[in-house]
């Protein structure tokens, strides 16, 4: 039986979207063994989730805009193979600072995927169907997340740690090949130029800003904050005045995207250290082993894969932005229960927190994609994809410098050991306390949004 193009491109998007959230969150349960093994610092191993999202956020605007004149289906497969290779050679790593350096190659491949992921969605799928598709597409990454904690726990314990990049490889091939059967191509900007001042700008603002902020309070730390920050106002006047700009600041005139991508940003800053906390809490805190505590963490991801692909359906039905706010309030929840955490707390009521943030990440995640792919002209799909992963991104790095910031405070540069556990149990409850005052902003900036463009 043959199956449809649509089909097909379905089954794609949903195995490159599992890829790098499978390795993140397994990369998660594994940083104590990683730390046991090279003797590191819980800053340093704070490095191995953030140096990928630095590469990341780095590269997703550049590598859109590059695919946008060559073709997304072409840098999207690139990505991929670059993926598959990085992974690879992580499993060669003999210290963290090489492992980081093979985190930033994954990042770079990540960003050939992800900031082309959703344009190639919607542009297969019209508006009726495109949130229904967005709600498949992003259940494989939810069924990563799923699978990290689980599968990752079970390879770090039985294997070792580098057996979950290994993991990946074999997938990664297959994807690699199945990619290159999707019909058609999508170029939107054949024949443009590619703005490299623009991209070099944007990628040293982000670097400098994102170093600043893991060295505060320092005083060298607040200088590189303030200088980043002050690149980025550059690179958004600098782009806003350029004929063909590696980001079209310009759609961000839209008032409702702007607001959309603000909540995707809050969201996805509450949640990205989420399970580098908890994975820490479990193991050091409460004594689980790496594969117990990958089940308990796996109870948010099954949330998520259950519940997203009802909440992209049901973003086609009602406006989007009902939907993505009502996921932001359980986010607030959730943070505000793990604002409680203490040693003596239970593993039902981390098991009901989890629940709670699965549940609001899937009600937010596609019908917010939706939302921001529904307000914009198709000509501007690209700009959109790449904007809305961008934020989605710059919000996981800033909630990772959040936490980073956090633990320098507290904990200092020490390892964590027994006698550090209340400071690193103040560490946790502090950055929950930030995120839930950050999810509660997510709510409004859901619902101030406007209505979707009728197509």
């Amino acid at each position: 039986m043959s199956i449809s193009p649509k089909k097909y491109a379905l089954i794609v998007a949903v195995l490159s979207s599992f890829l790098t959230p499978f390795v993140g969150s397994s990369i998660n349960i594994a940083l104590p063994s990683i730390g046991n093994e090279f003797a590191a610092s819980a800053i340093l191993l704070g490095w191995i989730p953030t140096a990928y999202l630095l590469a990341l956020a780095v590269c997703l605007v550049p590598f859109g805009r590059i695919a946008d004149i060559y073709g997304r289906k072409r840098i999207f497969t690139y990505g991929i193979v670059i993926f598959t290779i990085s992974s690879f050679l992580a499993t060669l790593s003999f210290s963290v600072d090489i492992l980081i350096i093979f985190r930033v190659l994954q990042g770079v491949g990540s960003a050939m995927i992800f900031g082309n992921l959703f344009a190639i969605v919607a542009s297969i799928f019209p508006s009726g169907e495109r949130g229904k598709a967005l709600g498949i597409t992003i259940t494989g990454a939810f069924l990563g997340l799923f699978l990290g904690p689980v599968l990752g726990g079970f390879l770090t314990g039985y294997f070792g740690w580098r057996s979950i990049f290994l993991f990946n490889v074999p997938l990664g091939i297959l994807t690699s090949i199945a990619v290159t059967r999707i019909e058609g191509e999508w170029i939107e900007a054949r024949g443009q130029k590619f703005d490299l001042p623009g991209a070099i700008i944007l990628g040293c603002s982000l670097i400098t800003l994102m170093y600043g902020m893991s060295v505060l309070p320092e005083t060298d730390g607040f200088y590189f904050v303030f200088a980043g920050l002050i690149g980025l106002i550059f690179f958004y006047f600098v782009e806003n005045h350029m004929e063909s700009p590696v980001l079209d600041v310009k759609v961000f005139s839209n008032w409702s995207f702007t607001l959309y991508n603000i909540a995707a940003f809050i969201s996805y800053c509450s949640a990205a250290p989420l399970i580098f906390l908890l994975s820490l809490y479990l193991q050091y805190i409460k004594g689980l082993d790496p594969q117990w505590a990958g089940i308990v963490l796996s109870v948010q991801p099954v949330m998520m894969t259950i519940f997203s692909p009802l909440a992209g359906k049901l973003s086609d039905i009602i406006e989007p932005r009902k939907v993505a706010a009502m996921g932001m309030v359980f986010n607030t929840i959730g943070c505000a229960l793990f604002a409680f955490l203490g040693a003596e707390t239970g593993i039902f009521m981390i098991v009901i927190g989890l629940g709670l943030l699965g549940l609001g990440f899937a009600l937010f995640s596609s019908p917010n994609t939706n939302a921001i792919m529904s307000i914009v002209e198709s000509r501007l799909y690209g700009v959109a994809s790449t904007t809305v992963t961008t934020m989605r991104v710059l919000g996981q790095m800033s909630g990772m410098g959040v936490v980073l910031l956090v633990l320098v405070l507290i904990m200092g540069s020490s390892t964590i050991n027994p006698e550090d556990y209340s400071d690193f149990i103040t560490s946790t409850t502090l950055s929950f306390v930030i995120f839930s005052i950050l999810s509660f902003i997510g709510v409004l900036a859901s619902l101030a949004g406007g209505k979707r463009m009728k197509k």
